[in-house]
């Protein structure tokens, strides 16, 4: 098909809508920002994509830690964040500051951090004297005025947009989380304590705030070894939690559509009637060709064939195999598997995994973007679908930007005992870690 033109990009948005579309050159850069109605703003940029890489990559160093700890976590550079703003966003604002939500098809290393959390203000973080990063309250990121939702491209949109409305006849949420990937972690799965009792027991015990535990997603990692089986793949244990507070924001079934440990299965979603979902969910890693031993394609991790009495599969939902599904869904989450990382093989997975998501039947992806902390992913992503099933007319993009606010200005992580918060969310490691991808219009009933 011939790219579509402006004119026909315009009449495709709605009322307080505007579609931000960017082209990285080697030694210069284009944007161009598109109201529903109105002249489209552009702009040149005299910078080289190395510039640009240089500054996602050492802004993304704040996101994507190996923290242990809270102490470990980098202060996010709000200077250099401000710098990306001004020098892509600001110049087109006449083309996208009237609306509220915006659409962006970003090009090359901008696709890689998400625009809800550059300052639209230059600012700087005050002196720590509240809880830990309580500061950042305080910035004015774009996520407090725009809803954001990426673009593979324009002609996506066009496309999303056709799709027929949802069979409204379909239950509201199916989830897949913690598979097993062994015997040994079958057998572990059975004696844990939460994340939110250890740290209780840790601050009841006196420790420091920055001493206590963060827990981040283990990435899969498996280049580290010559040869990988799926097998070897980190345990999720949170995710369980997550997938099953979304089932309870979305009322489901929690005995008949939530899938976890060795239910977790290939061959469960492969029985199951997927396009009687609104919202499905996958919160297990993803993987690209050459993470495991014989993969040639993405794929997304499941219980291992041997713990879950799965003979005849082997484990991976590969991008072959879901492109063969048939989905109805408004919604496909894929949390925990880092699919919208911005080194390389994240964005592998996502490009070639999202594709198939949405050839298959889906008009949204929510997806993360770095390996998520267990206890904000859960309050943000139950957080987003009780706000769309409490209110029909809500927009999944306005939907994640309240969801992402709340985390921003609220309680942060309180201790259960003395209801005291232990430290905020304000900090973007915690609340801006998914990206909507698709269409992000459309209420609960799209």
């Amino acid at each position: 098909p011939k790219p579509p033109t402006i004119e026909l990009a315009q009449s495709t948005l709605g009322a307080g809508e505007a579609l931000i579309a960017t082209y990285v050159g080697s030694d210069r850069n284009y944007v161009w920002a598109i109201p529903h109605v109105g002249e489209v703003a552009f702009s040149s940029v005299d910078l080289g994509r190395e510039d640009i890489e240089d500054s996602v990559a050492f802004l993304r160093a704040a996101l994507n830690p190996d923290a242990e700890s809270l102490g470990d976590i980098p202060e996010y550079n709000l200077t250099e964040a401000y710098s990306l703003y001004e020098t892509f966003l600001k110049p087109v604002e006449a083309g996208w500051k009237g609306a509220k939500s915006l659409l962006v098809v970003a090009h090359g290393p901008l696709g890689y951090l998400p625009l809800s959390l550059l300052p639209t203000e230059p600012t700087s973080l005050a002196t720590e004297e509240e809880a830990l990063f309580v500061k950042y309250q305080k910035v004015p990121w774009l996520v407090r005025t725009h809803a954001v939702t990426m673009l593979p491209s324009v002609a996506s949109l066009l496309a999303l947009r056709k799709l027929p409305t949802g069979d409204a006849t379909r239950k509201a949420f199916v989830g897949f989380g913690d598979p097993w990937f062994n015997k040994e972690q079958a057998a572990e799965a059975k004696s844990e304590t939460s994340k939110t009792d250890k740290i209780a027991a840790l601050v009841s015990r006196g420790f420091k705030t920055r001493g206590l535990p963060v827990r981040l997603r283990a990435a899969p990692a498996t280049s580290e070894f010559d040869s990988a089986e799926l097998g070897q793949l980190p345990r999720l244990p949170d995710t369980a939690d997550e997938v099953r507070a979304m089932a309870l924001a979305l009322k489901a079934d929690l005995s008949k559509d939530l899938f976890l440990g060795d239910r977790a299965s290939e061959s469960s979603v492969k029985t199951i009637k997927l396009s009687g979902y609104r919202v499905i969910s996958f919160a297990t890693h993803g993987l690209i060709p050459g993470d495991l031993n014989g993969l040639s394609q993405p794929a997304l991790a499941l219980s291992a064939p041997d713990v879950a009495n799965d003979p005849g599969n082997d484990g991976l939902l590969t991008m072959g195999e879901i492109l063969g599904l048939k989905l109805d869904a408004d919604w496909v989450v894929l949390s925990a598997c880092n699919t919208g990382s911005g080194e390389g093989a994240g964005a592998e997975a996502v490009s070639g995994l999202g594709r198939a998501f949405f050839y298959a039947g889906t008009r949204a992806l929510l997806v993360s973007n770095w390996p998520v902390e267990t206890t904000s992913a859960r309050e943000l992503t139950s957080e987003l679908f009780e706000r769309q099933a409490a209110n029909d007319n809500l927009s999944r993009a306005e939907a994640l930007r309240q969801s992402m606010y709340a985390l921003i200005e609220g309680p942060g992580f309180v201790d259960p005992k003395s209801g005291k918060t232990i430290f905020s969310y304000a900090h973007p490691i915690f609340w801006a870690p998914f990206s909507l991808i698709g269409d992000g219009g459309g209420s609960k009933k799209v």
